[in-house]
C-alpha cells in the first residue's frame, strides 16, 4: 500500500516488471543459446548502427531491438519495435512478475565503484513543483522519437537515472532499503550476471507493501535530479499532456540513487567537430585565452589529465587531433559574460559553457554540427581522423555532481550534453508494461 504523498511529491510506486525469462527462455524460443548477459543493452543513445548489429548478431534476444531497431529493419521503426514486443511476450521471452514490487538494483564496475537504487515507477508532479528537475538543456527531435516509440510500444522500455540527496546516516530510507532490504528478506537476486563491459548487475524484486510505505515516507520531503533521461522524461510528460484525466502515462520507468550513499560517476562528452581544423581553431581561441601547446607525445589520455588538472581553477579544453593538442584554459571572464550574460558566474565558469557560447561561434560553427563522444578521449581522436577532410577532436573534462547540483539550485540548465553520469542502467533488466498501474486504495488516499 502506498502512503498519500501529497500533490508534487517525489513517488517512486512498484509495479509488475517485464522481465526476461532467464534460463527458461531457452525452451521457449529457437534460441537454446540464450544469455541474459548479451541480452542487456546499454541505453539507445549509447547504441550506434555498429553496436546494433553486433550486439544482435551475438544474441538476436538483446533489448537494443526494442529500444533502437534500425529503419532497415521495419519501414516503421516504432511499429517494427512494438511488433518485437508483443511477439517476444507471446512467446515468453518477456514475462510480467507475479507481485507489484519496487526493484533493488545494484551495479559493480571492475574497478569496485559500487551504485544502488530502487527501479520503480515514478509519479509525474505537478510542472513546477520542483520535486524532479532536470539539470541539461533538450533538443526536441531525440524527445519526439522516445514519446513516438513509447506511443507504439505502450512501454517504457528503459528506466531514467534520478539522483537525490538522502543524507549521510539516515535509517531506514529508501538508500538503506535498496542496499539492506534483499539481505534481511533472505532473498536471492532474480539478476546476477556481468556484461560485457565487466559490469556486475544484480537485481532484487521488493514485494512487501511495508518496505513500499517506507519508501514513500521517505521520498515525500524530497526532490530529484536528472542525471540521464532527460529526452526519455520530456516524452513522459509530452504523453501525459495528450490524455484526458488520470492515467497509466502519469507514471514513468526510473530508477532513484541516493548521490550521498552512492556517488555516481560523472564523466566527460567530448565532441568532433568535422570542418574544424585544430590549429585554426587554436589560434582563433587565444584572443580570449590562453593557449599552450602539449609536449610532444602528449596522447588523448595525457591531454585528458592534463585538462583535468587546468579546470580545477575554470574553463579548460583540449582541441587537436593524432598529431597532437593544445590546452585552452584562463578563459577571460569578461569575455563570457559579455556571450552569455542572462547566467550566473557558476554557469559560466563550466567548460562547456565556454565551448558553446564562446569559442563554436570564433571556429564559425555550432554545437548542432558536433559528434559526441562518451568518455574515451582516444575514440574522440579516432572519429576525428576518420573523418574526411579537417576535423577536431574537443577534449572536456568531467564536472563535478556538486557543479551540477549548484547550477540546477538556480534554476539554471547545463549547456547540452555537459554530463555522462554512470553507472547508467542496463537496458532489459526491468521493462513497464503500461498494463501494469499501481492501484491506489481509498485509505492510500
Amino acid at each position: 500500500m502506498l502512503t498519500d504523498t501529497g500533490e508534487g511529491a517525489l513517488e517512486l510506486a512498484p509495479l509488475r516488471g517485464l522481465r526476461y525469462a532467464g534460463a527458461d527462455a531457452s525452451a521457449l524460443i529457437d534460441s537454446p543459446d540464450f544469455n541474459l548477459a548479451l541480452a542487456l543493452s546499454p541505453p539507445y543513445d549509447l547504441v550506434d548502427a555498429a553496436s546494433y548489429a553486433r550486439m544482435t548478431r551475438v544474441e538476436p534476444l538483446n533489448a537494443a531491438r526494442l529500444t533502437a531497431p534500425p529503419a532497415i529493419d521495419w519501414p516503421d521503426r516504432y511499429t517494427g519495435a512494438a511488433r518485437t514486443l508483443r511477439r517476444w511476450v507471446g512467446e515468453g521471452v518477456l514475462v510480467r512478475d507475479p507481485s507489484p514490487a519496487v526493484y533493488a538494483y545494484e551495479q559493480t564496475t571492475p574497478d569496485g565503484l559500487r551504485q544502488r537504487g530502487l527501479i520503480g515507477l515514478l509519479r509525474l508532479p505537478p510542472p513546477g513543483s520542483g520535486a524532479v528537475r532536470p539539470h541539461e538543456a533538450i533538443s526536441e527531435e531525440p524527445v519526439l522519437d522516445r514519446a513516438r516509440l513509447m506511443a507504439a510500444t505502450r512501454a517504457n522500455l528503459e528506466p531514467i537515472l534520478l539522483l537525490y540527496r538522502g543524507g549521510r546516516g539516515s535509517e531506514r530510507g529508501a538508500a538503506s532499503l535498496a542496499a539492506d532490504a534483499p539481505a534481511e528478506q533472505g532473498a536471492e537476486p532474480l539478476v546476477d550476471t556481468v556484461t560485457g563491459d565487466g559490469v556486475t548487475h544484480r537485481l532484487w524484486a521488493l514485494t512487501d507493501t511495508r518496505t513500499h510505505a517506507r519508501i514513500a515516507r521517505d521520498l515525500a520531503g524530497r526532490t530529484a535530479l536528472i542525471a540521464d533521461g532527460h529526452h526519455r522524461y520530456a516524452a513522459y510528460r509530452r504523453l501525459q499532456a495528450r490524455q484526458c484525466g488520470p492515467g497509466p502515462w502519469d507514471l514513468g520507468l526510473a530508477l532513484l540513487v541516493d548521490s550521498e550513499a552512492s556517488p555516481p560517476r560523472l564523466g566527460p562528452i567530448h565532441r568532433v567537430l568535422p570542418g574544424v581544423d585544430p590549429r585554426a581553431a587554436a589560434e582563433a581561441a587565444r584572443a580570449h585565452a590562453r593557449v599552450r601547446e602539449l609536449p610532444g607525445g602528449t596522447g588523448p589520455a595525457g591531454a585528458a589529465r592534463l585538462l583535468a588538472e587546468a579546470a580545477r581553477s575554470g574553463p579548460a579544453l583540449a582541441v587537436g587531433d593524432r598529431h597532437g593538442f593544445v590546452l585552452i584554459d584562463q578563459v577571460s571572464a569578461e569575455a563570457m559574460r559579455a556571450a552569455a550574460p542572462d547566467r550566473s558566474e557558476a554557469w559560466r565558469a563550466m567548460s562547456t559553457a565556454a565551448l558553446e557560447r564562446l569559442l563554436l561561434p570564433l571556429w564559425r560553427t555550432g554545437a548542432e554540427a558536433a559528434e559526441l563522444v562518451h568518455d574515451d578521449p582516444a575514440e574522440a581522436v579516432r572519429r576525428a581522423d576518420a573523418r574526411p577532410g579537417p576535423a577536431a577532436a574537443v577534449l572536456l573534462p568531467a564536472l563535478r555532481v556538486e557543479d551540477v547540483y549548484a547550477v540546477t539550485a538556480r534554476g539554471e540548465l547545463t549547456p547540452r550534453k555537459s554530463t555522462s553520469f554512470g553507472p547508467k542502467p542496463r537496458t532489459g533488466l526491468v521493462l513497464r508494461s503500461l498494463e501494469s498501474v499501481p492501484e491506489r486504495t481509498d485509505e492510500a488516499r
